[in-house]
């Protein structure tokens, strides 16, 4: 979450593109925390309103002031603030609160042009609001409508210079700042307003304020998922990027290109204008922090390949004491051949990583599986194998393509990449040996294999997949986008399936 807290206060929109609910998920998608006093709940939806019931005022002030006594608030956005009365009530609440940033988006005419707010209402708030807004965002009609309000009427523009002289009129009624938005005024390319369809070719925004006129232009766009982009642009982006301390030059062109991108990548919601899409860019992880790993598992493009690993025949006979043991003996040569790799693995993982705290724990994996190769030397010779006869074994090839899949992974990707190639092997063995070990049916008395079982879920070894799965591997993946997400997960699916050519390879052996 960022650093800002904002309260919009404003009217509610029961079809989620316009007034609260939009505002809410604009200032999420900017990482800021939203707070709401509701106005007025409508009854609309994507074809117009239906009906309007307001919020008694004194309510009103009493969302505002429970909000800030509490929480606190570094932008107030307005919205829809429906009649004089509440007008008059957020005025003195915002000065006994003394509200440093307000963003007034002043909802008096419709897309359609029905004017929302009755003229007193219009007057109180060009005379109690407007002096203390930081910015003030009206369309066209609404500049107007507040100019005439103040005996200064204007005419229609025609070109972008009557949209700037505009912009200046309505800043002289005191906001400091002042975006005069021509969202319903497409112009021509050489700066005068389009008079056909055909002509319609740009989208232009005035910010005037501090004695600058900055010009914001965008490609016009034909489009019919528009609605809420007004209140969208106003509260939640401009607000927000103030709230997270953007000065006001910056917060606004960068608002002007969130709704740009809102617009442009909208879905058909409705019959009629559809709203923009807020969270085009947002990424959305989809597990949960500290759960990558129980996620990836429960994928389904992975469960296949997890199951035929973790439940291959191989392991099967190891639990029933049946696996014949020339092919054990074969598998166990072949799994120090792989831990010698393994080990080159984890040295050229401490190699990539880029903080003391991943490369002296890669450091311990090492360790850690060069004290598990002298067990596994012993283990060997039980069955009648010595190092020598190991070392004079070639690698298998289901041995030799796993292991430099997973180095050669981490010759070409990063660190993350590298771990994750490795973390069927880690993980798969203790979940393996965890199941075995307490399952009643795996037979223990007189099976040759129970001790194989046993070394696995071990302290140790708990330890290793512990440090590997989770401190590692959850550490990371949570600074990861999702395309990156699915990337890692086909390496993992890949680097599984290798492992479960490694036990073909050992029960082929008989």
């Amino acid at each position: 979450m960022g650093k800002g807290r904002i309260l919009v206060i404003a009217g509610s929109d029961s079809s989620g593109g316009a007034g609260l609910e939009a505002d809410q998920k604009v200032i999420a998608a900017h990482g800021c925390y939203a707070m709401t006093a509701t106005t007025a709940l409508t009854a609309q939806n994507t074809l117009g309103v239906v009906d309007i019931h307001h919020t008694p005022p004194d309510f009103v002030g009493k969302l505002i002031d429970v909000c800030i006594s509490d929480i606190g608030v570094d932008v107030v956005k307005t919205g829809m603030l429906a009649s004089a009365e509440t007008i008059e009530v957020v005025a003195k609440c915002l000065q006994k609160h003394d509200v440093k940033i307000l963003v007034i988006d002043p909802v008096m005419v419709s897309t359609s042009g029905s004017q929302l707010l009755p003229l007193k209402a219009v007057r109180d708030l060009r005379t109690l609001l407007l002096p203390h807004a930081t910015i003030l965002t009206p369309n066209v009609p609404e500049a107007k409508l507040l100019l005439f309000d103040a005996g200064q009427p204007a005419e229609d523009p025609k070109n972008v210079a009557d949209l700037i002289e505009i912009a200046k009129s309505v800043q002289s009624l005191g906001p400091k700042y002042v975006l005069v938005k021509g969202g319903h005024l497409p112009f021509k390319k050489d700066g005068t307003v389009a008079t056909t369809d055909e002509e319609r070719e740009l989208m232009i925004d005035i910010l005037y304020g501090e004695g600058e006129v900055t010009r914001i232009e965008t490609a016009y766009q034909n489009c019919k998922n528009t609605h809420g982009t007004g209140c969208s642009m106003a509260s939640a982006a401009i607000a927000s990027n103030l709230g997270n301390g953007q000065e006001m030059t910056q917060a606004v062109k960068g608002a002007c290109r969130y709704v740009e991108a809102g617009i442009k990548t909208a879905t058909d919601l409705g019959h009629g204008n559809g709203p923009i899409n807020h969270f085009h860019s947002t990424y959305t992880l989809p597990f949960a922090p500290g759960r990558f790993v129980e996620y990836l598992l429960d994928r389904s493009d992975v469960k296949k390949a997890w199951r035929e690993h973790t439940h291959h025949d191989f392991v099967a006979s190891l639990a029933n004491g049946s696996l014949p043991v020339d092919s054990f003996k074969y598998y166990l040569i072949q799994d120090y051949l792989y831990l010698v790799q393994f080990a080159r693995a984890n040295a050229l993982a401490g190699y990539k990583a880029k903080t003391m705290e991943d490369i002296a724990a890669a450091a311990k994996i090492v360790s850690h599986i060069h004290h598990e190769m002298s067990l596994h030397i012993e283990y060997c010779e039980g069955f009648g194998v010595t190092k020598k006869d190991i070392e004079a074994t070639e690698e298998s090839q289901a041995c030799t393509a796993y292991t430099r899949y997973v180095l050669d992974i981490g010759q070409a990707e990063d660190w993350l990449a590298l771990q994750v190639s490795m973390a069927p092997c880690l993980i798969g063995y203790g979940e393996i040996a965890k199941r075995l070990h307490a399952d009643p049916k795996t037979k223990r008395e007189g099976n040759i294999y129970w001790k194989w079982i046993e070394n696995y879920v071990a302290d140790d070894y708990s330890e290793a997949v512990q440090i590997g799965s989770e401190a590692l591997l959850e550490r990371h993946i949570v600074l990861q986008s999702p395309s990156r997400i699915e990337e890692l997960a086909k390496i993992f699916i890949h680097a599984t399936r290798m492992e479960t050519g490694f036990w073909d390879m050992g029960g082929s052996q008989k």
